[in-house]
């Protein structure tokens, strides 16, 4: 079967886009990981500003990446919650991790010699 380079450069740039931000999957990572209110989730990621936050939960919910829901409670409670479709990127993000300490392991043993 023969490739098409163009389709397969135009989805590696579509997903190079999505997580070419410093931020997106620290955050995606958080939500995954049990973190569902704003400062929860903002005190998981070190460094991380709140507008910084704040924009890409909005950029995230556009992108069908996470559900926001508001309670209407005193003081007014909002949740966020990663969406199936939002899920299916942890395969990838797993990977991530699973090289970039493999990287990391490569670059210490390399300095050693």
């Amino acid at each position: 079967m023969e490739r098409d380079q163009t389709e397969e450069l135009r989805a590696l740039q579509d997903t190079l886009y999505f997580i070419g931000g410093k931020w997106r999957i620290p955050v995606i990572n958080a939500i995954c990981n049990g973190n569902r209110r704003f400062r929860e989730i903002e005190r998981s990621i070190p460094g991380i500003t709140t507008r910084m936050l704040s924009k890409e939960l909005k950029d995230m919910e556009l992108n069908k990446l996470v559900k926001r829901t508001v309670y209407p409670d005193t003081p007014v409670l909002i949740e966020y919650e990663p969406t199936e479709y939002c899920r299916t990127f942890g395969k990838i993000i797993s990977e991530m991790i699973n090289w970039g300490r493999e990287h990391r392991r490569v670059i210490v043993e390399q300095k050693e010699f």
